[in-house]
């Protein structure tokens, strides 16, 4: 009975995800029909507007999506396992905020250090920042635990570093110009539609936009 029962969900599960992955295709401001949608996907007779919108956006991030979703809930499940307790998450070691504060100094450390055009911080990329600061603290954590093989000081160390972490950040927040400060905002949100694109709101309309026309919108 409880085979039958995990089968029967991972089926429902698996079919509401490939149903919600068509629809994040189909559904946005800009609206593509099903029909649209399978021809982009699958290279038939479409519009080209419309295959720019599903193939150059809306596929990349729902892709994006779909897999960050995935990692989430694999790392969720070696974090429960980890520390014996199904509330265990990424913020339990500090990882999440190790992410924040690589964040946090690309968007709105390097413009206070006069460092925001160096080469090697504008090639790094918010991705490449969070990934450094989250890899760090995980380092820290993992550094300490070879000395110290006590899981409840390795998740009291992360809630440390966790708490110092958040105090440094809202520091840069307080002391970072507004404009930095909204990019920072906007990357907290973590929504894979976080970076926008304008178009007309029409596909027909999508190839030559009028600069001064009010029906462009976001289609992503």
């Amino acid at each position: 009975m409880t085979a039958r029962r995990t089968t029967f969900l991972f089926t429902a599960l698996g079919l509401l995800t490939a149903a919600l992955f068509i629809a994040d295709l189909a559904v946005g401001s800009v609206a593509v029909p099903l029909g649209d949608v399978w021809a982009a996907l699958t290279g038939g007779s479409c519009d080209p507007a419309t295959s720019d919108i599903i193939l150059k956006i809306r596929l990349l991030k729902a892709v994006t999506a779909l897999f960050a979703g995935a990692a989430l809930a694999a790392g969720g499940l070696e974090m429960q396992t980890l520390f014996r307790n199904p509330l265990a998450g990424p913020y339990v070691l500090g990882v999440s905020s190790g992410a924040g504060l690589g964040v946090a100094l690309f968007l709105l450390g390097a413009p206070l250090l006069g460092v925001a055009g160096h080469s090697f911080v504008r090639s790094l990329g918010v991705a490449g920042a969070a990934w450094l600061g989250s890899a760090l603290v995980l380092a820290i954590v993992m550094a300490v635990s070879r000395r110290i093989k006590d899981i409840m000081v390795i998740l009291i160390l992360g809630m440390m570093l966790g708490s110092g972490i958040s105090s440094v950040v809202e520091i840069l927040q307080y002391l970072s110009s507004e404009a930095a400060l909204k990019s920072f905002v906007i990357w907290t949100t973590s929504r894979a539609a976080s970076s926008r694109c304008c178009f007309p709101s029409s596909p027909r309309d999508w190839r030559s936009p009028s600069p001064s026309s009010s029906r462009s919108t976001c289609c992503c």
